[in-house]
């Protein structure tokens, strides 16, 4: 799976919806104006974060609400929540290896479990970020300039 910047820019909207939630309606035009990208791209964002139950999006000019806080959302979450949804493996084999060949015919044997391994791994690694990490630096950035 690679990465898209639907991550990135999930996360900068979940971390602004806390920033300026009691301030401001966070709405598409809103988010995009801070992220510096499309509104239509913003709005599909929130549909798949509102479809994965981390946000709540009120119509017209209502805005966007988190629905647990930061602490309680994983890097892991977010990523599930926006890349492709269905996909069980970050890698995708090259469909016909020759079996006649002593590299085609075990390549799977010697890849497959180690490539399971680096994305557990990655899960595990993205399962113990939180949101609020990022927001929390957001805020000591801020101090410091």
């Amino acid at each position: 799976m690679r990465v898209s910047t639907r991550f990135t820019i999930a996360i900068h909207l979940l971390a602004a919806t806390e920033y300026f939630g009691e301030s401001h309606k966070t709405t598409s035009d809103f988010l995009a104006s801070s992220i510096g990208c499309n509104p239509v791209i913003v709005r599909r964002v929130m549909s798949q974060l509102r479809r994965a139950g981390i946000i709540s999006v009120r119509r017209g000019a209502g805005g966007v609400t988190l629905t647990r806080p930061l602490s309680d959302i994983t890097f892991r979450d977010v990523l599930l929540a926006v890349e492709a949804a269905g996909e069980e493996s970050m890698f995708h084999f090259h469909e016909h290896p020759n079996p006649a060949c002593p590299v085609g015919g075990n390549i799977h044997e010697a890849l497959d479990g180690q490539l399971a391994e680096i994305q557990q791994n990655f899960e595990a690694d993205l399962a113990s970020r939180t949101v609020q990490s990022v927001y929390d630096a957001i805020l000591q950035a801020q101090r410091s300039t």
